[in-house]
């Protein structure tokens, strides 16, 4: 049932995603501890630490579960990434007092050719495109009342910045490139993985699973996710309530995935997060545009416009979360 914009204006806005975050955190704890040890048999986990929200969310969740001598956690950097996310990896790591790995990750995309591939695509439209150049995604704002449109932003070496509308073939070939990124540093989890027994964290929130900003068989491949039914906003309530260092909390949402550095919302989003998560809720709540237009700060015709975007996107997702298809049933444990 639609509900009306009355029902809805008697909640704050400062509490329409509000959760009691320390009853929340002991209980994902128990959660993950219980799965690792008894639904996945487990000695420990390996989580990929970005230097991000998320993923120091889930590396304290499972110090809290299972304790620090059985986290591990991984810092792989390439070399287009963010020295600082290596920087507030390590701080986490020290903080959390987990041990930490680095795995330059950088020789294996070589050796796949992610690079070259993604470069080679770029020449055709950018000839000039050389080794002193960057690159980035971005996608057009929801609220422009049209299909998500990406373009290729390039910045020369004297650091003038073109944007260049993409065909079909160039986007998929650059993804289809850029997607090593995500695949090479799930191949390392699992390394790390089968070395100790652990398990593999994934840490997408609620907005990044439900959307489908993940890689399949890349980032989103994992044994657990202990904050993907989380908001963005509740996933930083927990940050705050587990002490997760100030530097990360304050870090801006980014991809680390191109050579320009670049936020989640001009990649892939097209909207902050503080407005997609209210958005979400509301279409998730079945409120009705609006009834959620003053929560999101937006006019209800926006909200709408939000709402089909939020539908486009997660009809894509499915692809993405289906598990191999079978032809004919299998009679085993592992499929009842």
């Amino acid at each position: 049932m639609i509900n009306t914009p009355h029902t809805l204006s008697v909640v704050a806005p400062a509490r329409l995603l509000a959760i009691d975050a320390h009853a929340e955190i002991e209980r994902i704890a128990r959660c993950v501890g219980e799965q690792v040890r008894h639904d996945l048999r487990r000695k420990a986990v390996v989580i990929g630490l970005s230097g991000g929200v998320d993923s120091s969310v889930c590396a304290a969740l499972c110090v809290n579960a299972l304790g620090p001598e059985r986290v591990i956690g991984l810092l792989m950097p390439e070399r287009e990434g963010s020295p600082d996310s290596v920087g507030l990896a390590r701080q986490l790591g020290e903080h959390l007092r987990i041990r930490t790995i680095v795995e330059d990750i950088t020789g294996p995309l070589e050796a796949a050719g992610c690079y070259r591939r993604r470069d080679t695509a770029i020449r055709t439209l950018v000839p000039e495109y050389g080794d002193a150049h960057r690159c980035m995604l971005s996608v057009t704002r929801v609220m422009d009342g049209r299909a998500s449109v990406f373009a290729l932003v390039v910045e020369s070496p004297d650091g003038t910045r073109q944007r260049h509308r993409l065909n079909a073939e160039v986007y998929l070939a650059v993804v289809a490139a850029t997607n090593f990124k995500q695949r090479v540093r799930k191949m390392f989890e699992y390394h790390y993985a089968d070395l100790h027994q652990a398990a593999v964290v994934g840490t997408p929130n609620l907005l990044e699973y439900d959307q489908g900003f993940f890689v399949k068989n890349g980032d989103g491949s994992a044994d657990l996710k202990p904050i993907a039914h989380l908001y963005k906003s509740q996933v930083y309530e927990l940050a705050e309530a587990l002490d997760v260092p100030e530097a990360i909390r304050r870090r801006s949402p980014t991809t680390d995935t191109y050579p320009l550095a670049q936020s989640q919302e001009e990649f892939f989003f097209a909207l902050p997060w503080s407005v997609l998560d209210v958005c979400l809720y509301g279409y998730n709540s079945g409120f009705d545009a609006a009834a959620v237009a003053p929560f999101a700060g937006l006019a209800p015709e926006d909200v709408a416009i939000v709402y089909r975007d939020i539908e486009a996107k997660r009809a894509a997702a499915r692809y993405l979360h289906e598990p191999p298809l079978l032809a004919g049933p299998i009679r085993s444990a592992s499929h009842r």
